[in-house]
């Protein structure tokens, strides 16, 4: 397994809107340093026993290992689907300035 101290974690949800919303309180509340929105994009997934087709926008959010549990449960609490997807990856290398500047902007 790679140890690392920061990954990117992706959500979707329904509307540019929520997308923009949802990034800002995570900005706000400093439980990341950056939130991308990308969209809209076509999600095409199994809900309930039937095939369904969405349009969504995807945010790639970016912190620290160390605050994935707390922004997982704020993202729960301000999503509006069911089961939302929370994903996080590894940010395995970056470059020093920019991972300097993450440290610098969340609470983590």
């Amino acid at each position: 397994m790679i140890e690392t101290e920061f990954v990117s974690v992706y959500t979707t949800i329904d509307s540019q809107k929520k997308a923009e919303s949802l990034a800002a309180v995570c900005v706000e509340r400093q439980l990341v340093a950056c939130a991308q929105i990308d969209g809209p994009i076509t999600s095409i997934y199994r809900w309930k026993g039937q095939v369904e087709k969405s349009i969504e926008y995807r945010l790639m959010l970016k912190t620290s290992v160390s605050l994935v549990d707390s922004l997982t449960r704020l993202i729960g609490e301000l999503h509006t689907h069911d089961v939302p997807e929370i994903i996080a990856l590894p940010i395995v290398s970056g470059s020093d300035e920019y991972l300097s500047w993450m440290r610098e902007n969340f609470d983590g």
